[in-house]
């Protein structure tokens, strides 16, 4: 069961989202991370949530700016933005008096939630799904044309069968981006989870953040997914690796 919201953005417009219930008991509450400009509707975040829902952990999955029914312009955002909404996403869920311990990000928005869990200190536990290690891996789905950018300050591409506009600030602040110390310094549970076979974000990546992360630390291998997760018992697993791995922390 769905139960759709809206929050203010950091940058002022209004995010739409879905927080999945729990049918039964409530053992706790997260928020959803998704990945560089997929939406809250897409298979890995509408799978995990409804699993994590259905294992008794409610979730809020949200889009972010301009993109699905959010509202403002995708092109005027960026990783920092990204970040500052994930933990705006955070304090509506805790004023709604549900309160937030467990944050879960796949591929960019796994950078996202490991950013984003210092500004959250209701949250105890972070867990990654095919997440880079450095957010700026992101510009090799646009690297076509980030030298028109730098010339023009701003050059439209196309990704998941839309078209966007990317911007100089998107494409700065991206490479300005640095986890290290956010992952070192996490002090808070952290599951990093990866796909030996992902073609997308290397298992590479997963190496670098569980060996720059402090204990309690944990990996899982999703042996046979794809980046996307798009089999349906990709994302089903995960979620269920999720739950339980995050249970002590709920």
């Amino acid at each position: 069961m769905g139960e759709r919201v809206s929050f203010g953005s950091a940058s002022g417009p209004a995010l739409a989202g879905v927080i999945d219930l729990p049918g039964g008991d409530v053992r706790g509450w997260g928020v959803f991370a998704h990945g560089f400009t997929l939406g809250k509707d897409s298979p890995a975040a509408s799978r995990i949530c409804k699993r994590l829902a259905d294992e008794g952990i409610g979730m809020l999955r949200f889009d972010n700016l301009g993109l699905g029914d959010s509202e403002g312009d995708w092109s005027d955002g960026s990783f920092s933005h990204k970040v500052a909404d994930t933990a705006r996403a955070v304090e509506f869920m805790n004023a709604e008096g549900r309160e937030v311990r467990l944050l879960v990000g796949h591929s960019f928005g796994g950078s996202a939630v490991i950013a984003a869990a210092h500004e959250c200190p209701t949250v105890k536990a972070v867990a990654t799904i095919a997440a880079p290690y450095e957010p700026a891996h992101v510009e090799r789905t646009y690297d076509a044309v980030v030298e028109r950018i730098e010339e023009e300050g701003e050059a439209q591409f196309h990704i998941g069968g839309k078209a966007l506009t990317l911007k100089r600030h998107f494409v700065e602040d991206v490479r300005n981006a640095d986890l290290r110390e956010r992952i070192h310094n996490l002090r808070r549970a952290l599951l990093v989870m990866h796909s030996p076979t992902d073609n997308t974000v290397g298992i590479a990546n997963a190496s670098e953040i569980f060996q720059c992360a402090r204990h309690p630390r944990s990996f899982v291998s999703l042996e046979g997914a794809d980046h996307l997760l798009t089999e349906k018992d990709q994302a089903a697993r995960a979620a269920r690796i999720v739950s339980a791995w995050a249970d002590p922390y709920l």
